[in-house]
This record gives C-alpha cells, structure tokens and sequence, in this order.
C-alpha cells in the first residue's frame, strides 16, 4: 500500500471534504424544511395541493437522483446561458458551477422522502394531545409550533437519522456534474497516480468517520428528546 500521496494531494481532500459536508448540509437542512410543507400539504391542504404534493414526492422518489441532477444540470443548466441578462448578473457565478445543482437536486430528492417520513410522524401524533391544545385555545398555527410538529419529529428521528445517512452516501453523485467532491478527488489521485485502492480507502474512512458522528449526534438528541407513548 502507498499512501505517500497525501501530502501532496492533502489540500485537495481537505476541500474536497468541505464541499461534500456542505453538499449534505445545504440539502438536509433546507431539504427538511421544503418536506414540513409537503407533507402538512398531504395530510391538511386542499384537494388540488394535497394532489401536487403526492404527486412531487412520487415522482421524486420513483426516479433515480442521478437523472434528476443530470436533468437540471444539463436540461436546465443548458438554458440558462439564454435568460436576457442573467450572464451579467450578480446570480451568474453562482448558477453556472455544478454545486448549485448538485445541492438542488438533492434537497428536492430529500424533501421527497423526508416528507413522507414526517406525514407518517405526524398520523402518528396521539390524537388527544392535539385536542388537548385545542381545548386551552391554541391556534392551528401554535398548535403546529408547539404540540404537533416537534412530537412528529421526535417519533420520526430513528428515520431521519437513517435518512440524512442514506443522504451523504448520495455525495458522490456530484462528482458527475464537475463538483469536486471527496471522491472527486479520490478520481483525480487514481488518474494522476495509477493508485485505485488507496484514494478509495481513504474516501471510505472518512465518509465512515461521518456516520459515526451522525449517528452518534442523532443518538443525543434522541436521548435528550425521549418518545413519550
């Protein structure tokens, strides 16, 4: 085994590290708040938004995360350029790179299957408890705030848990539309050096690494947060 190479290529693992952990932030985080309204959709909006949002998560969960980021990056990625303005824009720099779609599609890919983690969460909620809410005068809106939404969240952790997981094995995928990623880089190492199993392995102990903290971080939150039955 050589590993000499990480001296070297250490600056481009350590930036490609970051770019993979914010690929997972940007997604979970602006993904999970997208999957609150998809699912209260489904579960109390009118006919033609509960429609909608099954719809959206159907198609977003029965097709593949790769073609949907090839779909924006090279669909609609390629028409961009045509926007009247939009290359001398403040907003250009951004939305040419592969980061801005690669964290796109995969919050819209999560927020498809967070929401139907959190509408079972919230079916699951005890009924008394949101008639008890009501009964002392609460709002929908407060009611939401304080009684339903966080026991939701607390009964669906475990899933989400195994979720956000699932979302940073996903990463990798990035690479395909030129995000240089950890295993972007683990690429450029195996071209440029022949090595194969060395970049991979290290790829592996650190994506191994961040489950672990993942994991362990949701099994606090659990234990501060118990499900009370």
């Amino acid at each position: 085994m050589n590993f000499s190479w990480i001296t070297t290529y250490w600056p481009l693992l350590a930036a490609g590290a970051v770019q993979t952990v914010l690929l997972l932030a940007i997604s979970v985080g602006f993904g999970f708040i997208l999957a609150i309204g998809l699912a209260l959709a489904q579960i109390s909006g009118p006919r033609g938004v509960r429609w909608l949002a099954r719809g959206y998560c159907t198609c977003l969960r029965g097709t593949p995360l790769l073609i949907q980021l090839w779909l924006l990056y090279y669909g609609v990625g390629s028409l961009l350029p045509l926007i009247p303005g939009l290359r001398g824009s403040f907003l250009w720099p951004v939305l040419r790179e592969g980061f801005f779609f690669a964290a796109l599609s995969f919050t819209l890919n999560y927020a498809a299957y967070e929401a139907e983690v959190l509408r079972g969460a919230l079916l699951a909620v005890p009924k008394g408890e949101l008639e008890a809410g009501r009964s002392v005068g609460m709002s929908n809106w407060l009611l939401l705030k304080r009684i339903w939404l966080p026991r939701a969240i607390r009964i669906a952790l475990p899933t989400i848990a195994g979720e956000v997981v699932l979302q940073l094995k996903a990463t990798p995928l990035a690479f395909t539309v030129t995000v240089m990623d950890l295993y972007a880089v683990a690429y450029k190492v195996r071209q440029d050096t022949l090595l194969v199993y060395e970049p991979l392995m290290v790829v592996t102990v650190f994506y191994v690494f961040l489950t672990l903290l993942l994991t362990r971080a949701f099994k606090i939150v659990e234990a501060q947060v118990p499900v009370r039955r």
